[in-house]
């Protein structure tokens, strides 16, 4: 099981940072960065009882205390290159070699695409292991892609929970100091 969790969590990085010319997060900028301190302005809706942190790898993590199930990448100025569904689906495929995957729900709009699926890691012996509920997710908001993946170890209703705060993200005013 723990295998499968660091195969998981290679398909859930690789997705977010290849995501349809995405920068993968190499041009970030540095914690001494103004445009770090702009980031206070976007609005994750949580459910009750999550609580969120920013990764040291500067990305957006949230889930009930202590067991993050949500991760969201901001590629700012890059909601133009917003993948759809279908995107998202060859991706999880073209990236998901060592799993099957079944697609479970997909839901797109004109601001968001939200994949769902089902990832179960093949064993060397021609089985299949455990399978678990993922999300793959993009969200544009004016002209920045919020790029969602469920953590390993989700269970199904993180995995809902996680669907509708990707869905919901939204930018706020920054407030004058």
């Amino acid at each position: 099981m723990r295998r499968a969790r660091h195969i998981a969590s290679g398909v859930v990085l690789a997705l977010l940072s290849g995501c349809k010319g995405c920068d993968g997060g190499k041009d970030s900028p540095d914690a001494s960065s103004p445009e770090q301190t702009s980031r206070s302005g976007v609005k994750v809706p949580l459910p009750e009882g999550w609580s969120a942190q920013v990764a040291p790898d500067d990305s957006f993590q949230a889930g009930p205390p202590g067991r993050p199930v949500l991760r969201v990448d901001l590629r700012r100025g890059k909601g133009e290159e917003m993948p759809s569904v279908e995107d998202l689906a060859d991706r999880v495929r073209a990236e998901s070699k060592n799993f099957e995957v079944s697609l479970d729900q997909e839901e797109e709009k004109d601001t968001y695409a939200l994949l769902r699926v089902t990832l179960a890691p093949k064993q060397g012996d021609g089985g299949i292991g455990a399978a678990a509920p993922a999300l793959f997710g993009a969200r544009r908001v004016g002209n920045d892609l919020f790029l969602c993946a469920t953590l390993p170890g989700a269970t199904p209703e993180d995995v809902r929970l996680a669907t509708e705060a990707c869905r919901e993200i939204e930018v706020q005013a920054a407030q004058p100091r």
